[in-house]
């Protein structure tokens, strides 16, 4: 099993910053695709950034459109840890954001959220106006 506990979460102006941080343990099998989801009340469930383990110490990553360019998903395999850095914060970036993990095989089954069988309990960010 896989454990994932989120943290970082925050109230930030718009513009600023912010770094989540997503703790992993339990079986590194069911690790290899991680990501990074958020939702809003009212909302569908979104896909922010996802990461594909290819080595050891290598992943592959994407972003969605909307977070293209502002963020960042990177991972500590020694810290089990990763990380979304969060910069040019606008107000639609508001939600809480959850970690999640699945053991897929290739990149098709990582990004289908059907397959994430491993969540956080979610950290709340805020971004106002």
């Amino acid at each position: 099993q896989v454990q994932l506990a989120e943290f970082g979460g925050g109230s930030v102006q718009a513009g600023g910053s912010l770094r989540l941080s997503c703790v992993a343990s339990g079986d590194t099998n069911g690790r290899n695709c991680m990501g990074w989801f958020r939702q809003t009340p009212g909302q569908e469930r979104e896909r922010v950034a996802i990461s594909y383990r290819t080595g050891i110490y290598q992943w592959d990553v994407r972003l969605s459109d909307s977070v293209e360019g502002r963020f960042v998903l990177s991972q500590n395999v020694v810290e089990n840890t990763m990380y979304l850095q969060m910069d040019s914060l606008k107000p639609e970036d508001t939600g809480v954001y959850y970690c999640a993990a699945n053991g897929a095989s290739s990149w098709r089954d990582c990004i289908a959220e059907v397959n994430f069988s491993a969540w956080g309990h979610g950290t709340q960010v805020t971004v106002s106006s």
